[in-house]
């Protein structure tokens, strides 16, 4: 199993990042990435901190992977963050989609999906042309497993199947309880409708996105 969207005490979560990797080892996991948010008020604070975590992090444990979450930004200001964010040294670049359960700026996840991120979380009723134009950029839709936002998952993963986007399934954890078992995580999947060839195809996606950012 992998994760590429958690959040430790660096933003709103619960956990130090050691705490959060030692967590989703104990659980199996192969490898995470740390996407606390952030916006312009944090991002020279959070971005560092991040990295010098996951350089340190002994490598023989799971792979922790440097990220960020971009969080309610003003649409103008994702160019810039991403910039930074991937100088500094962030591999994946979360961005918060439209979620039905937050008022999150319309726009967003077409500008999300036209700038230079990895994974649009919790998209909500995102449309034809925006699947469409992940699947042009090759960017990940998200199913996620957390309350509020997954209330559109089955829209999302009927969009993700009609054009072909690929999909990771991620935890969006801030507390020790929201990260899945491997029963949870198959119950999540099967709930969802996911074939075990969809599924199994999720985890390729996950496996080869790992070895090219390693």
């Amino acid at each position: 199993m992998y994760d590429f969207h958690t959040h430790s005490i660096l933003s709103d979560g619960e956990l130090l990042p050691s705490e959060l990797a030692r967590r989703y080892e104990a659980k199996g996991y192969k490898a995470i990435a740390i996407t606390d948010h952030v916006d312009v008020s944090n991002i020279r604070m959070v971005v560092p901190a991040i990295v010098e975590f996951c350089r340190r992090w002994p490598k023989q444990r799971i792979k922790v992977i440097a990220g960020i979450e971009l969080t309610h930004v003003p649409l103008e200001q994702f160019g810039s963050l991403i910039a930074y964010a991937r100088k500094k040294g962030i591999k994946v670049v979360v961005a918060h989609g439209e979620t039905v359960c937050e008022p999150v700026l319309k726009g967003t996840n077409k500008k999300a999906l036209s700038s230079a991120i990895t994974i649009l979380a919790h998209p909500g009723k995102i449309s034809e042309a925006e699947a469409a134009l992940a699947k042009k950029r090759g960017i990940f839709l998200e199913l996620t497993t957390r309350k509020g936002h997954n209330a559109a998952n089955k829209h999302v993963l009927k969009l993700a199947r009609k054009f072909g986007v690929p999909v990771l399934i991620n935890n969006d954890a801030h507390a020790p309880e929201d990260i899945l078992s491997v029963q949870q995580f198959n119950n999540f999947a099967r709930r969802l409708g996911l074939s075990p060839q969809e599924l199994a195809r999720i985890s390729e996606n996950a496996e080869k996105f790992v070895s090219k950012i390693a």
